[in-house]
């Protein structure tokens, strides 16, 4: 099974192509699914957001108020790196067990990880292969404040609070432009679906002709 990170910056297009590859049959996980998930009303998680930012974040039935986190966290790297640290490795661990899962279903699979913040992380080494989806800085701008409904500067705000997205597509295995129209996208990760699965292919065979 081959491990593939898929991740950019915030409104560059990493949900869109993640779909396309789920269209292609890919087993797709997706980390921010995973994160909801961890800080669920009751989880120990929730209680230490709670514990660390206040009662301020939570909506009246108890459940985690994200944009007012949001709020807290993102002109705040300090408030961020708290957070991160509570929240990522209990995602981490999901994770693993859906890995672990796909694994099982089809060991000569390749399972593609959506996550915002790879590199960011430092979880790159974990991965066989990183896809980066770029878009301008111009092109995201008007993605959230067009789309999103940001303000400009809640916009640059957000932008700024992740790694630059040329830097991050410089150090990718492989990288997918998101400037174009959707079909352009998606024939793109269609392109890439493929060569990733004759590599596999490739290797399979590889193998059993080294055995036999």
């Amino acid at each position: 099974m081959k491990r593939v990170g898929l991740t950019g910056s915030i409104a560059t297009g990493k949900s869109l192509a993640a779909s396309f590859f789920e269209e292609l049959g890919v087993t797709v996980i997706d980390a921010d699914l995973l994160a909801r998930k961890v800080v669920e009303p009751g989880t120990p998680a929730l209680g230490e957001i709670v514990k660390r930012f206040g009662p301020k974040v939570l909506l009246k039935d108890g459940s985690l108020d994200r944009a007012a986190l949001g709020k807290l966290i993102f002109p705040d790297e300090k408030a961020r790196s708290d957070l991160n640290a509570i929240i990522h490795p209990r995602v981490a661990r999901e994770a693993e067990l859906e890995f672990s899962r796909a694994f099982a279903a089809d060991p000569d699979s390749f399972v593609v990880y959506n996550v915002p913040l790879l590199y960011e992380t430092g979880m790159e080494k974990g991965f066989d292969l990183v896809v980066v989806v770029v878009a301008s800085p111009s092109t995201q701008l008007e993605r959230l404040t067009t789309r999103d409904g940001f303000t400009l500067f809640e916009a640059r705000e957000r932008i700024a609070s992740q790694m630059d997205i040329f830097k991050k597509a410089g150090l990718a295995g492989a990288v997918l432009e998101n400037e174009g129209s959707v079909e352009e996208l998606r024939l793109q990760v269609a392109a890439l679906a493929a060569a990733i699965r004759g590599h596999n292919d490739k290797t399979r065979k590889d193998l059993t002709n080294r055995h036999s």
